[in-house]
Formats: C-alpha cells, sequence, structure tokens
C-alpha cells in the first residue's frame, strides 16, 4: 500500500456535511461522474438535496461514508460498507471527472483503508467494480486487491458489464 505521488500529502478525510452541497450539485451536472457511479441524471436540486441530506444523516454501523479533500477541497467521497467481522467493503467516487486519472483515486483508497485498519480493525477489504471501469480495476490491482470472481452484470456508461470483484487481506 506504498503511495508513490504528492498527492498523498494533499488527500485528507473528512465529515460530509450538508453544506457541502453546492459542491455535490455541480458532481451531478457531470455527465460522465453521474453515468460512472449510477447518479440519477436530471434529478432536481430539491430531490438531491433530500437524497444528500440522508447521506450526511445517515448513522449506521456497518455504513461509513466519508468525505474527500484535495488541498482542503472537497473532491469526492469514501465508502465502507458491509462492516463486520474485521471485514469492509471500499468504495471510492472523485466527483469532478477532470480529476479522474490523476492517481488522486488511489490516493485516497490508500487513505480511507488507513483508516479502517487503524480505527476500525479492518484486516479483510472488498471491492467490487465493472469489467468496462478499467481506470478502477488498475487501481485495486495496484493496491493488491486480488480479483475473486465475476458475478453479475449491471449499466455502467450506458452499457451492460460484468462485475468483478476483489478481496485484499492485510496481513
Amino acid at each position: 500500500m506504498e503511495a508513490n505521488k504528492d498527492y498523498k500529502q494533499c488527500i485528507s478525510l473528512r465529515p460530509l456535511t450538508k453544506d457541502d452541497f453546492k459542491i455535490v450539485l455541480n458532481w451531478s451536472k457531470d455527465e460522465s461522474f453521474c453515468s460512472a457511479n449510477g447518479w440519477a441524471r436530471n434529478c432536481s436540486p430539491e430531490e438531491l438535496y433530500k437524497w444528500w441530506v440522508n447521506c450526511v444523516n445517515n448513522a449506521s454501523e456497518d455504513y461509513i461514508r466519508i468525505g474527500l479533500e484535495l488541498n482542503e477541497k472537497l473532491i469526492g467521497y469514501a465508502d465502507l460498507a458491509c462492516i463486520q467481522d474485521h471485514t469492509a467493503e471500499l468504495g471510492i467516487a472523485i466527483g469532478d471527472s477532470c480529476l479522474w486519472g490523476k492517481g488522486i483515486g488511489y490516493h485516497s483508497a490508500i487513505s480511507i483503508m488507513e483508516y479502517a485498519i487503524k480505527n476500525l480493525g479492518i484486516t479483510t477489504f472488498k471491492a467490487e467494480t465493472h469489467e468496462a471501469n478499467i481506470r478502477s480495476r488498475r487501481m485495486l490491482e495496484k493496491i493488491g486487491f486480488k480479483e475473486i470472481s465475476r458475478i453479475g452484470d449491471e449499466e455502467f456508461i450506458e452499457m451492460n458489464s460484468h462485475l468483478i470483484q476483489y478481496k485484499l487481506i492485510i496481513k
């Protein structure tokens, strides 16, 4: 899990707030982001705000969504889901697609994994991505995740794509 770019020092985690909505509204206008992350398009700002407040106020023992900042600016979020028995499923979303392909997702994933190991005692990480999502697959493999199965299909960027499941055990 060794990071090799300057982004590592610039990425921080923080709780999400209702005040982040203005940024989230901008993400909702990024067609590439919405398509890649399964966000509804043409959602009214009121509907989006209601959804966002629900995300911010979600208090669950087995799910955490935390904000990702780059140089103190919110750029996305990370999810730890299905937290149980020292295991969690990892998810990363970088909100502005012009930031994709620069290693920011990689360093964000490392940051949330370090947080999960230290604060939650997570030793096994799972992840799932679409076969067509080459960037996500490369990121997971670079971190050390191993493909464990290919189960399911889902729409990704307006096309059907197989789902690939990954796993990483921290020793």
